[in-house]
């Protein structure tokens, strides 16, 4: 009798979060394939109305500066950094702000951000390294893609970096912040967490809301859309759940900015034994959500 009641649940919460969810077709929002310079396009943000993205781990730390509208590469930044593994852009307005915190095994003990001047169209000297760690994180062993201490996501708002993390084990992101003015290695401040149900690749702010992208274990790429209280927190309020297609139509997608035009979202380069998905632009105007 308990098996029965426990798949009845399970197929009542199915129902009830299909119904929840609201359909994106993200192959109707196709813009461009990238530059083969962006294959691993890990990211993307707006600095000051301009579009911005770079690659992850066992590349350049260039930054790419690109066109919106045809995903053309307006000029390259050299940032003088090692990229272990960036994940994540993200900027205050007056610096850029690249988190090299990818974290698949669950081992690293070297989380850092580096904060990075932009004056004028060029990136300035000296670079300031803001090393973190996670307070809860007591268990540093291997554990490939089954760790909850990994991150891809990162905003600045309020004076403060928001990071939210990439949970292989219990699909959740938890919020964190962490003072972009301290130098000295700090723990983040765990603020909230939320049941999301796919791994999180990147997020963005936006006139009080947050965007989170990323996809399931079976290879479904999704979107929620949550709305910030007076808190300042994401998590306990009215929130929006989009379904943007499978990963062997859409690419997976790494890369979410946000602006009063609509959504921006990348894919890196994917590739299967049967199929090769080039990186990729989409964007969905507002009027569309």
């Amino acid at each position: 009798m308990k098996n029965i009641i426990s798949i009845i649940l399970f197929v009542i919460s199915a129902l009830l979060s299909a119904q929840s969810e609201k359909k994106l077709p993200l192959k109707n929002y196709f813009v461009t394939h990238l530059p083969d310079s962006l294959e691993e396009t890990s990211g993307l943000d707006f600095f000051n109305g301009e579009l911005f993205s770079f690659n992850d781990s066992g590349n350049s730390s260039e930054l790419f500066k690109i066109s919106p509208k045809t995903g053309k590469i307006l000029k390259v930044y050299h940032p003088d950094i090692v990229n272990k593994d960036c994940e994540a852009i993200t900027n205050d307005g007056q610096h850029i702000y690249m988190a090299d915190f990818g974290n698949n095994l669950g081992t690293r003990q070297d989380l850092t951000i580096y904060k990075i001047k932009m004056e004028g169209d060029s990136l300035q000297s000296p670079i300031v390294k803001l090393p973190f760690y996670y307070p809860e994180q007591e268990d540093f062993s291997r554990n490939n893609r089954n760790t909850d201490f990994d991150a891809e996501s990162i905003i600045y708002h309020k004076g403060k970096l928001h990071i939210f993390t990439k949970e292989w084990k219990s699909k959740n992101t938890t919020h964190y912040t962490i003072d972009p003015n301290n130098t000295e290695k700090q723990a983040a401040e765990k603020l909230e967490s939320f049941p999301i149900g796919f791994v999180a690749t990147d997020a963005a702010y936006y006139n009080g809301r947050l965007y989170i992208v990323g996809y399931t274990k079976s290879l479904r790429a999704f979107l929620y859309i949550f709305e910030e209280n007076s808190d300042g927190l994401f998590f306990q309020g009215k929130n929006e759940k989009y379904t943007l297609g499978g990963v062997l139509t859409v690419g997976q997608i790494e890369g979410i900015a946000v602006d009063d035009s609509g959504i921006y979202l990348s894919g890196e380069k994917f590739k299967v034994p049967v199929k090769l998905i080039k990186q990729i632009l989409y964007f969905i105007p507002a009027t569309d959500l």
